[in-house]
């Protein structure tokens, strides 16, 4: 399965559909259990005979697969939250409540951030493209400063600060809500940064940058 966010190191990643989900060989390894015991229990639970209704089956657990140290290909599942609480529903003992505990807080953590990149990818899609292929495994940081500087250089807040002074739903592009002129420049800061995060690393320095040609425009 291709992945929108890589792995980390629970097996928790996003789908390219902006979906969290999570590795079954990862959580048989930190359940500590075989991943073939694990492929069992899901078989059971996706088993029509079970009473899950197909279409949760099929909706939260995906099919994928692995080469194993023989290089033989073999059967895994990308499951979802709602996959990942079915299976280890059953799962008891003190260190299995210890881990369900971790992944639904990693599940929530990954979700926020799927929001994170949302967001900025309707408002940024050159920016947030880039600063995936910038960073291996990018935090919701580095989507939400870059997108809150440009906003910054351009409208004076960030869009979460333009939501509130607007009465703006929350998660709604700001867009709609910009002058021709705002957006215009937007779309040429961003270009003009997408070079800017290769050249430039340093945050503040790309800033300093990005407002002087800003300045320039405006100048011309």
């Amino acid at each position: 399965m291709r992945e929108l966010i890589p792995k980390d190191q629970y097996g928790v990643f996003a789908d390219t559909k902006d979906m969290a989900r999570v590795d079954s060989l990862f959580v048989a390894e930190f359940f500590e259990k075989e991943h073939k015991n694990v492929l069992r229990d899901i078989a059971k639970i996706t088993d029509p005979k079970s009473g899950l209704s197909t279409e949760f089956a099929q909706l939260n657990f995906e099919p994928t697969s692995y080469t194993d140290g023989w290089n033989r290909k073999q059967k895994a599942y990308a499951m979802t939250r709602d996959g990942f609480t079915m299976l280890v529903m059953g799962y008891t003992g003190q260190k299995a409540m210890k881990f369900k505990e971790l992944y639904i807080k990693r599940f929530y953590e990954m979700e926020q951030f799927i929001k994170t990149l949302v967001s900025a990818r309707k408002e940024f899609p050159l920016l947030t493209d880039n600063i995936r292929l910038l960073h291996e495994k990018p935090k919701p940081y580095h989507f939400s400063n870059e997108c809150d500087m440009l906003n910054r250089i351009v409208i004076g807040m960030t869009a979460k600060q333009f939501r509130l002074a607007n009465g703006i739903e929350k998660g709604k592009s700001i867009r709609p809500y910009l002058s021709n002129e705002q957006i215009t420049m937007l779309d040429t800061l961003q270009k003009v940064d997408v070079g800017l995060l290769v050249a430039v690393p340093d945050y503040g320095q790309r800033k300093r940058y990005l407002e002087w040609y800003k300045t320039k425009i405006e100048n011309n």
